[in-house]
């Protein structure tokens, strides 16, 4: 598993395999020169100061000092080049993991907290970093650093190397014992990471509710809760980590012991020289370095391994609704729109929330969905721009199914103002001409005028270049349901969807949004979904939906006139207006 994840993540370094293998040269310059530093202890210990060479004195130290600057200019050279490749990779790891994300359906994102997924894009990437540039320049520096020293101490004395050698198995044993233990512990930890992440996002969001209810000791213990888990874990990665390398070094450390012992007794008794010795130890112990480092490099592969696989999890998930290969663009919307038999559940085990729901609009209808809650409203309009597909039935435009057209043109061909209404942390321009950056700003501002929005956005500090904050919360509510509208209007997009657009506001909001609506129903075929009846009388055909089934259709003057669901719904409604009228002060 773990090996199938890495050369996985591996695949993404092939577009830069030149400068990676640029980046290798340099590494094996470097793990030679690192040879050479241990070969050349033998001559000047033994020509310079036991046999006095004067000529080895004047050669011998401009050799190491031409070592040590080859070495450190190929090092820079391969740590720029490896990480800029790393970089490189990680940028494109990213990309790909969120051009991904925008292509999944929206049911992937009700099972996923924001927070976590943000966690993935940032923090797991993150770790893969290490795991692809770090682990591969260690690994290769190591372990051709390793093939060069164990050259120099076989050719020193290959008795004296293998005694040395005997104790390389129980250094490599804490690498393979904890590599597991910590690969676990990675995803758990990065698990906690995500739930906290989304938690700080719920909560920073949702600031104002959260003070609104007094809440925060409440959080601040949430919390520390979620932060506690995390530390812990933590210093379990810190245990594994810190008990790796001296654990390597004590067993290497036997091997030491052995090597001085045995050594010694050779130059003792004349079969060895001291620069012999000297070289073989200077190599030993240079030896030990990589083998140290591959102990911790291990550590980083098996956290990049543990990310990875969580970012792999999200890149192998494919979307619900997925558009028809080749799939030709809707044309228009000059005749109508059908539900033919259409049942539509969330989950494959849930219960359906749409039952055989059949109905017909000529273009340019204004259609009303009324119903109390939960029966299904959102639902059937989510359904028309396939932000979900249902189980059974077809939905069909100018009598072509929308799963046959492709997903930019049917969406294209349909505006969507709701309740909750979304604008981004930028300028007003730019939140009236999203999706279409290149609208002239006469069009945006004709766009506002027909919304009712011009006036307000004028007054605003810089126009409309002023930023309207997270969520748009430098707006009033009728504010930004008059800036969405507006953004409908610029879309100008002959379907339109009209999700319970003015429930939100008050009373003097409302007729101002109202204005601002009819102006952008003109000439659509329009879906109203509306609490208040009193908004939906001009409908020309009423929808009324129970339980996931439509009981009913007809005018309003029609479903009024008889014993219908739509009248007892209304007149209740009426009765609750009267009854808060006469409660009011001074309506007596």
């Amino acid at each position: 598993m773990g090996v199938t994840v890495y050369r996985r993540m591996l695949l993404y370094v092939r577009p830069y395999a030149t400068r990676l293998v640029l980046a290798m040269l340099f590494m094996i310059i470097v793990s030679s020169f690192r040879g050479a530093i241990a070969f050349l202890v033998k001559p000047a210990l033994d020509d310079i100061f036991i046999n006095k060479d004067t000529t080895r004195l004047a050669v011998i130290p401009l050799l190491v000092l031409g070592v040590y600057l080859i070495k450190g200019v190929c090092e820079f050279a391969q740590s720029y080049l490896m990480s800029g490749v790393g970089q490189r990779v990680i940028r494109d790891i990213r990309d790909h993991l969120y051009r991904h994300m925008q292509s999944l359906s929206l049911s992937f994102y009700m099972k996923h907290p924001t927070g976590v997924l943000m966690s993935r894009v940032t923090n797991d990437v993150g770790l893969m970093q290490g795991a692809v540039t770090e682990a591969v320049t260690g690994l290769i520096k190591d372990v051709f650093s390793a093939l060069f020293l164990v050259g120099v101490i076989f050719y020193r004395d290959w008795r004296l190397a293998l005694v040395a050698l005997v104790a390389f198995p129980l250094a490599f044993w804490p690498i393979a014992r904890f590599g597991r233990k910590l690969r676990k512990t990675s995803i758990r930890t990065q698990e906690v990471t995500g739930g906290l992440t989304s938690h700080l996002q719920e909560t920073i969001s949702g600031a104002k509710l959260v003070k609104s209810f007094g809440a925060e000791e409440y959080e601040v213990d949430r919390f520390a809760t979620r932060n506690a888990n995390l530390f812990r874990l933590s210093m379990k990665v810190v245990k594994v980590q810190a008990m790796t390398s001296p654990l390597s070094e004590m067993f290497a450390g036997v091997g030491a012991a052995a090597v001085i012992f045995y050594g010694g007794y050779s130059v003792v008794n004349g079969q060895s020289t001291p620069g012999n010795f000297f070289s073989f130890m200077t190599a030993l112990f240079m030896l030990y370095e990589p083998v140290k480092s591959l102990s911790r490099i291990n550590n980083v592969i098996q956290q990049g391994i543990a990310a990875a696989g969580r970012v792999f999890e999200v890149l192998d998930t494919l979307p619900d609704v997925r558009e028809k290969s080749n799939a030709p663009d809707l044309a228009g919307v000059e005749h109508g729109i059908e539900f033919d038999h259409v049942d539509f559940r969330y989950a494959e085990d849930g219960e359906y929330i749409l039952k055989d729901v059949s109905f017909r609009v000529p273009s340019g209808t204004l259609v009303a969905i009324v119903g109390s809650s939960g029966a299904g409203k959102t639902t059937l309009v989510d359904l028309l721009p396939r932000f979900y597909d249902p189980q059974n039935g077809t939905i069909r435009i100018d009598g072509v199914d929308v799963r046959s057209v492709s997903l930019s043109s049917l969406r294209s061909r349909i505006g969507i103002v709701s309740q909750h209404t979304i604008l981004f942390n930028d300028t007003v321009r730019n939140n009236i001409a999203y999706g279409i950056p290149d609208a002239p700003l006469e069009k945006i501002e004709e766009a506002a005028r027909k919304a009712n929005a011009h006036g307000f956005i004028s007054r605003l500090p810089e126009g409309y270049q002023t930023v309207v904050g997270e969520q748009g919360l430098k707006l009033s509510g009728g504010e930004r349901q008059r800036v969405a509208i507006a953004r409908a209007l610029l879309k100008d997009a002959p379907v339109l969807i009209l999700d319970e657009a003015t429930s939100a506001l008050d009373s003097e909001s409302e007729s101002v949004v109202q204005e601002a609506l009819e102006h952008l129903m003109r000439g659509r075929t329009t879906f109203v979904i509306a609490h208040r009846l009193s908004t939906v009388r001009n409908a020309d055909v009423i929808l009324v939906v129970e339980e996931g089934r439509i009981v009913e259709s007809g005018a309003h003057e029609d479903l009024l006139a008889r014993e219908t669901r739509y009248r007892s719904f209304y007149l209740k409604q009426f009765e609750e207006k009267k009854s808060v009228a006469e409660t009011r002060p001074g309506s007596a």
